[in-house]
């Protein structure tokens, strides 16, 4: 077991969780309804939050954290979408790529959990970064079937 698997497994984790921080901003931005911008703000706060732990384990473990989300660099593309929708402020279409999106984030932390060569830390901070994850996804779920 070496500390190369954890830093990038975390790292990978640490910029799709930015990807979704930047995306709920921009859903927090362009939102028609107030209630919507909100949570949508408040959810990025918690990636956010995610985020900075997982770096704070790269750092434990000796390793160099990423910084950035990979928007810039175009590797991962699950909230690029998200800016057409926004352009037309459609609250639904926000809705359904912010939770399309969630999609994509949930499965990468549990596709994470399954990694046999995890340190039980490393384990531990993807665990705890889930439980926001899931949080997230759970609640855009619902809110795309109830306005659906």
């Amino acid at each position: 077991m070496s500390n190369t698997t954890d830093v990038t497994v975390l790292n990978s984790l640490i910029k799709t969780t930015l990807d979704s921080m930047k995306g709920y901003e921009e859903a927090a931005k362009d939102a028609e309804s107030t209630q919507f911008a909100t949570m949508f703000a408040d959810f990025a706060r918690d990636r956010s939050a995610v985020a900075m732990k997982l770096q704070a384990q790269v750092r434990t473990l000796g390793g160099e954290p990423e910084m950035d989300s990979s928007l810039l660099a175009a590797a991962h593309r699950s909230f690029m979408d998200l800016k057409q929708a926004i352009t037309g402020k459609d609250d639904k279409a926000i809705i359904e790529e912010v939770e399309r999106g969630e999609d994509v984030i949930k499965a990468k932390y549990e596709a994470a959990m399954q990694e046999a060569d995890l340190s039980p830390t490393t384990l531990a901070a993807v665990k705890d970064g889930f439980v926001s994850v899931k949080e997230g996804h759970d609640k855009m779920s619902a809110l795309k079937h109830s306005i659906g």
